[in-house]
């Protein structure tokens, strides 16, 4: 059985896109549709919050901006306890590792 269903939107769509929705709809399983388009819902709400964290470099980018050597260099003396501090943030350990070489880094052109 066919449903047909009716989409309005606030921004002009061309034709190719309008072709692309109607072949992700006609070749795609609904529920795979719903999830990708709630994974849209939570980055464009988050996007418009200003708490959308895009990547490694920006998580990386945030730990290390203005960091200066000798906070650098604590950081690295007490690594066991900053390690401890990122896993509870979520971080993963390559992450954690870029940190590290980063702070490395800094600590390097004092």
């Amino acid at each position: 059985m066919v449903k047909e269903i009716s989409i309005s939107s606030k921004d002009d769509l061309s034709d190719d896109e309008i072709k692309r929705i109607k072949s992700y709809f006609s070749n795609m399983p609904i529920h795979e549709i719903l999830i990708g388009l709630k994974f849209a819902k939570n980055r464009w709400d988050a996007k418009n919050a200003g708490t959308l964290k895009v990547g490694r470099k920006s998580i990386i980018n945030d730990e290390v901006h203005s960091i200066t050597p000798e906070q650098a260099t604590w950081r690295l003396n007490n690594w066991k306890l900053m390690i401890k501090n990122y896993r509870k943030r979520g971080y993963s350990y390559p992450t954690i590792s870029r940190i590290k070489k980063l702070l490395q880094e800094i600590k390097k052109n004092d």
